[in-house]
């Protein structure tokens, strides 16, 4: 920047906290007097927040104009900033993240607004996203906090921990060949034969990259300005309950239009219970819907797939000689099983119902695979929620699902009736 812009941003700077402990100090008034605010006070607030957004919008227009301007600002660190130890770096990134959260823009050094900055321009140099800093594209979040985020979405949604997951940088179209050659085999050859011909059928599939969002959590001044409070912690795990609740539900039911293809709406059905048990499974449909894999997926990949109240009535099912099919954790280390395989919980799996694909068995990381963004963005609304002393914080993350071999996997299906 000129020394001009950088003394009218400094300027610029000034006002805005001013104005900031202006309308902090009328509220405190306020409260300290357990009242409401006089009509002289609301209009001195008013007139203050109208002055703060006008602040705002010039800081971030010059912001702005500073990037577009100086392809070396957009670095994350720059060359004179960056250390030799990335460690360090990443660090520094993630404490100014953590201030950003709690005191938003206006409680960061110019050296840490220059980090978070840098933070924005590489994600939005991967993704081409066209929109600007703080209120309108977010932050990218440090790899300390995504993972949380990863973590808690995991904890949601079972089929993420079991299936192939792919992490791409960038959020385009993503391609990959398919084929199917189970039904072609050799031949015998005579002697002076001419080798057959049988053409190799190759397909192509495509992972997009949906939108998530963990809505909007508020979350007040006093709060996040109480040291006893970690919002680093807290904040993640929250977003990350919220975006992948909602994930977890796609993966499973959704549609394959403009959301993923779920895991239950495309499997093929392997087993199908005898009319009258629209909630029941036996041990013979258990054993069904193994046998329904063909042997070259069956082996120690294979596990089952179904919600805590479908494991609630497995656990009371047993074996034609009376042992019961679900067997505890032998011993730390091992998992428990269901008839010999190991078992994964995801609630947003169907529960037991007429019609319902309750129960899924098969090879997981072979059958289905999520495609996920590896950018993890955070905004702060700064003013929306300024009259109640509170500010918004709200999560997004892109990832897409599909059933890549239908072969690998099969659903067990209630009776209609």
């Amino acid at each position: 920047m000129s020394t001009e812009t950088l003394a009218r941003r400094q300027r610029l700077v000034d006002e805005q906290n001013t104005l900031w402990h202006r309308m902090q100090e009328i509220m405190q008034a306020a409260e300290s007097e357990n009242r409401d605010l006089t009509a002289e006070e609301r209009q001195n607030w008013d007139a203050a927040e109208a002055r703060l957004t006008e602040v705002s919008g010039d800081l971030e227009r010059l912001e702005r104009m500073a990037n577009l301007s100086s392809v070396d600002r957009s670095q994350i660190i720059t060359t004179s900033d960056r250390g030799d130890d990335p460690e360090a770096d990443a660090a520094r990134y993630a404490e100014a993240f953590g201030l950003y959260l709690r005191w938003g823009l206006e409680g960061l050094q110019t050296e840490q607004r220059q980090l978070l900055q840098g933070g924005f321009n590489q994600l939005t140099q991967q993704r081409a996203m066209g929109t600007t800093p703080d209120t309108a594209g977010g932050y990218l979040v440090p790899e300390t906090f995504r993972a949380t985020m990863t973590e808690t979405m995991k904890a949601y949604g079972g089929l993420l921990n079991i299936c192939q997951v792919i992490t791409t940088a960038d959020g385009g179209d993503l391609w990959w060949p398919t084929n199917d050659d189970t039904n072609n085999e050799g031949a015998l050859l005579s002697e002076n034969q001419q080798v057959p011909e049988t053409d190799v059928q190759i397909g192509r599939r495509e992972l997009g990259a949906y939108l998530f969002t963990s809505k909007l959590v508020k979350v007040s001044w006093k709060l996040m300005r109480d040291s006893a409070f970690d919002v680093e912690s807290w904040l993640p795990r929250k977003l990350g309950e919220r975006i992948g609740r909602a994930a977890a539900g796609y993966l499973i039911t959704g549609s394959g239009v403009k959301q993923p293809e779920g895991l239950v709406t495309q499997i093929r059905v392997g087993a199908t219970g005898a009319s009258g048990q629209t909630t029941s499974v036996t041990y013979d449909d258990l054993v069904d819907l193994e046998h329904s894999i063909d042997p070259a997926y069956r082996g120690p990949n294979c596990r089952w797939l179904w919600n805590d109240v479908t494991l609630k009535v497995l656990r009371k099912l047993k074996d034609a000689d009376g042992r019961p099919l679900w067997v505890p954790v032998p011993a730390p280390g091992f998992p428990a099983t269901v008839n010999g395989y190991p078992y994964t919980v995801d609630n947003k799996m169907p529960v037991p119902a007429a019609g319902a694909k309750s129960i899924a068995f098969g090879d997981f990381q072979a059958g289905y695979v999520v495609r996920q963004v590896q950018g993890v963005s955070t905004i702060r609304l700064n003013e929306r929620y300024a009259d109640f002393l509170q500010s918004g914080f709200f999560g997004y993350a892109e990832l897409d699902g599909m059933v890549d071999d239908a072969s690998a996997i099969a659903a067990y299906q209630h009776a209609a009736s």
